[in-house]
């Protein structure tokens, strides 16, 4: 660990280097607006027509909530790893381990971008070098015309069928199995080949070609990243141009062009049920599922915080700190407001809820068609669908590895991971945020519901992160209202941080049921981990104490944390978010 870099002369040999200023933090961060295409499909089949408004009313309070983040970021110019550690030096007052739950919430909602980016871009290449028919495509109605007679009347098949779609004929089910047939039997092999698969607890897992091909491009983005992070945010400038062009283009054309139908954003209800493109009401199992929609959008939507990661990065942190996060936002604020607004108003209802749209194969189609173009602009869309993911996973494992590093330099994770490399790059960080990757890419590789599985528990453990964040605002505020603030939010936007935080909680204990039964409670265990870590770590390798360089920016002593000026203000608070959770989980019930 650098201690140079506290005392504003860093021993660049030994810990994160400042070599950019906040646009190249910006160019880091730039990989968060293509978040939207993860959940683009999944957020309309829960929301239905009212999905474009979750968007942007999940942006809007992402972008407020940042006001907050910044000016936390502003305490420390000598620390990297984002909102979390910042926020963590507010809670160490009052508890040793909630402290430390900030920081493992937030690296646990950001390092699955990895995972779940590989899969969705490895299925685009699978696409590309051996793609599965469609049901309706003319090579499927050729194989079924040949085979018309494959499947008897009196088959066990159509019986079955038939049980489970009520109202049907036997005509209606021979046509449906007999395309299935088509697309199993036009299927390359290899789009199946699995060397091992089966299943654990509520997910499946496998190690497919989806698998192996994401494994190879997390270890691309690791050997770009090995560079450091001047290196980084070169790279990502050219990525980020090329996918940040073509998002505005998709999010403007189809408006300027008379693409729009507006009938596709009305009437405006919540879905009867989820994933089926029958329009509801706003009854309590309506708004169920419009909070899952919210619960699911904060993951992409909020994700802009990641430019504040680099503050000990920044060649000037007073002013780069702020105009990172701002500009971060603002872009955000641009794209999650018109992309999927476009989207909607083109594809409709039932063009959401296509299978490749939720499962994100066939959004780069989509674009291609939405900007007029087909052949040579939709493998140009698909193309830049692949970069725009290599974008994202550059973005988490570079925002991700730093909440690791500054963790463990500030004595809240195992030491090990505050091993730099010559180039200032946390690479012992990199190298554990690749392995657990490498697990939960076989989860996400295996199927749809393992894929939003993954990606439930991973945004409980964000709005959880969230929730503590916001309300370090304020405890700093009482706490050490003495420090400097480069930045200082305008006190209304501080306090509706606050009042989001607890909104937060209601998406929370409300939305995560509608992606997994035991997300909420498979999210709470994932939180919980943190607690035998940091007891090994503190009481273990550190006896009792905290590092010395872990206040240092706050001119705090070991001491000083005996003093509470909040008094029992952030305990009721961690019982009142608590109960908003479990409130709304018992009064939010599912349609049926």
């Amino acid at each position: 660990m650098g201690t140079s870099l506290r005392t504003g002369v860093p021993d660049q040999s030994a810990g994160l280097h400042r070599t950019i200023n906040w646009t190249g933090a910006f160019w880091v961060a730039s990989g968060v607006p293509a978040l939207v295409l993860f959940s683009i499909g999944g957020i309309a089949g829960t929301s239905g027509n009212v999905a474009f408004l979750v968007w942007m009313a999940s942006m809007c309070m992402g972008f407020i909530q940042s006001f907050t983040y910044a000016e936390i970021a502003g305490l420390f110019p000598n620390k990297s790893g984002g909102a979390s550690v910042y926020g963590a030096s507010a809670w160490v007052r009052y508890s040793k381990l909630i402290a430390p739950l900030s920081v493992w919430c937030n690296w646990l909602a950001w390092t699955p971008v990895l995972s779940l980016g590989c899969s969705i871009a490895a299925a685009y290449i699978l696409n590309a070098l051996g793609p599965v028919p469609g049901l309706e495509s003319p090579e499927v109605a050729a194989w079924v015309k040949a085979n018309a007679s494959s499947i008897a009347a009196d088959s066990p098949r159509i019986a079955e069928w038939l049980a489970a779609n009520a109202g049907k004929t036997a005509s209606d089910a021979a046509a449906a199995l007999l395309a299935q047939d088509g697309v199993s039997a036009l299927t390359p092999a290899f789009r199946t080949w699995s060397l091992a698969h089966g299943t654990i607890g509520p997910v499946s897992f496998s190690l497919n070609w989806t698998f192996f091909i994401g494994v190879a491009l997390m270890l691309m983005t690791f050997a770009i990243q090995h560079r450091g992070i001047l290196g980084t945010a070169n790279v990502q400038k050219y990525i980020g141009l090329m996918v940040i062009v073509p998002m505005l283009i998709v999010g403007i054309a189809p408006i300027l062009t008379g693409q729009i139908n507006w009938e596709n954003y009305s009437p405006l209800v919540p879905l009867k049920e989820a994933y089926v493109p029958a329009n509801g009401a706003w009854d309590i199992g309506g708004w169920t599922l419009v909070l899952g929609g919210m619960f699911i959008a904060a993951w992409s939507t909020y994700a802009f915080e990641t430019a504040i990661c680099y503050t000990s990065e920044f060649k000037n942190p007073k002013t780069d700190t702020f105009r990172a996060i701002f500009y971060s936002g603002l872009l955000c604020l641009v794209l999650y407001t018109l992309v999927p607004f476009t989207f909607q108003g083109v594809l409709g209802l039932n063009g959401m809820l296509e299978p490749s749209i939720v499962d994100g194969s066939g959004v780069a189609a989509a674009m291609g068609k939405m900007v007029g173009g087909a052949g040579i602009v939709t493998n140009i869309m698909v193309m830049l669908m692949i970069l725009a993911l290599i974008l994202s996973i550059m973005t988490a494992m570079a925002g991700s590895s730093r909440t690791l590093y500054q963790g463990s330099a500030d004595g809240w994770l195992p030491r090990y991971l505050s091993r730099v490399n010559d180039h200032g790059a946390p690479t012992a960080a990199m190298w554990t945020d690749l392995i657990f990757n490498v697990g939960l890419l076989a989860i996400a590789s295996a199927d749809a519901t393992s894929f939003f599985f993954i990606l439930a528990v991973s945004n409980c453990c964000y709005i959880i992160f969230n929730f503590l964040n916001l309300n370090s605002g304020w405890i700093h505020r009482i706490d050490n209202g003495h420090i400097q603030r480069p930045y200082k939010a305008p006190t209304f936007l501080l306090a509706l941080g606050v009042m989001f935080a607890f909104v937060n909680a209601v998406f929370l204990g409300a939305g995560a049921k509608v992606w997994n039964p035991v997300a909420l409670w498979a999210g709470f265990i994932a939180a919980s981990l943190i607690i035998p870590v940091f007891l090994f770590r503190h009481f273990v390798q550190d006896g009792g104490k905290f590092p010395p360089n872990m206040l240092e920016d706050l001119n705090l002593t070991q001491d000083d944390l005996r003093s509470r000026k909040a008094g029992m203000l952030p305990y009721l608070t961690l019982v009142a978010g608590v109960a908003v959770v479990l409130a709304a989980n018992w009064f939010f019930q599912l349609p049926g």
